[in-house]
């Protein structure tokens, strides 16, 4: 039914960027047991999992149990990180048959310690990948860049050190404003992407036609069990039920669901949520390239 699922198991994270909004709901982690729970019903529903939607899903205290109970329903994971925990679960994430790809956001180190030494963060990332294409080849990771100036000097640095570690040169011309992936290094991609608002109510009025991703290849689950049908409603604004007391199946075949996904397929915003979202105008048929919120993270 779905390309991806956005299965949150924590909305706490280790860092506060400038880009990611503050968590205006409860903190929470999802334990074990309601995790397996809404898993069991989410595995068949989807192409795969990701373990995040807000928060840092290494920084789950449960985080390898997780993982053993993703491989125990044969669930293809994708996972996103600022990638500061990456030396602590290198072994165990390449070990993790169930792992298809993990994102690590390199902005996020330079948005919260501007003035710090990149080398301490980044070589432990540049290690992992070396160690993934040697003991899982299949494994993809992705290296993801806010394309915030047209010249990238923002970036330089960063670039420069992916060079270095992988005796490589980068492309870096790279349209700002659109969604691109390039393959740089065996199954190492750079992704590039410009800054969006997140969805809120207080932004200018878009209008009611268009079309969305949301509800149509992916929907999100809070790590209070709340289902969303976007992976950009940080706070359940559009609250669909809660896969804790609900079967998911119900809350995706209930009525407000319906609604929503039909009129994203017929080009109509029928949630006032999403007639407010401004991440929509990337969708427009004039667009050279359809931007996927899932891939803005």
């Amino acid at each position: 039914m779905f390309k991806r699922v956005y299965l949150e198991i924590s909305n706490i994270c280790n860092v506060q960027c400038s880009f990611c909004p503050i968590v205006e709901k409860d903190k929470k982690l999802m334990d074990l047991l309601e995790f397996e729970n809404i898993l069991k019903e989410v595995a068949p529903l989807t192409e795969i999992v990701c373990l995040h939607l807000m928060g840092e899903p290494l920084a789950h205290p449960k985080f390898l149990e997780i993982l053993a109970i993703c491989k125990k329903y044969n669930t293809q994971v994708d996972l996103t990180t600022n990638g500061i925990l990456t030396k602590k679960y290198t072994e165990a994430m390449i070990g993790a048959t169930c792992i298809r790809q993990v994102n690590f956001s390199l902005q996020a180190f330079k948005d919260n310690f501007p003035d710090r030494d990149l080398t301490p963060y980044l070589d432990p990332i540049f290690k992992f990948v070396k160690l993934a294409h040697e003991q899982r080849p299949s494994m993809y990771t992705n290296f993801r860049l806010w394309n915030q100036e047209s010249n990238h000097s923002n970036n330089e640095d960063i670039f420069l050190k992916i060079e270095d570690a992988f005796e490589i040169k980068i492309n870096r011309n790279v349209e700002v404003g659109a969604i691109k992936s390039k393959n740089i290094w065996n199954r190492l991609y750079l992704h590039f992407d410009s800054r969006f608002e997140w969805p809120s109510f207080l932004l200018p009025h878009q209008g009611t036609q268009g079309r969305c991703h949301g509800a149509v290849n992916h929907i999100g689950i809070h790590a209070d069990g709340t289902v969303v049908p976007c992976c950009l409603d940080k706070n359940a604004a559009i609250n669909l039920g809660n896969a804790k007391t609900e079967k998911l199946t119900d809350i995706l075949t209930g009525d407000r669901f319906t609604k929503m996904r039909n009129g994203f397929l017929n080009g109509v915003l029928v949630e006032k949520f999403c007639q407010h979202c401004t991440f929509i105008n990337r969708f427009k048929k004039n667009k050279t390239q359809v931007a996927d919120p899932s891939s803005a993270f």
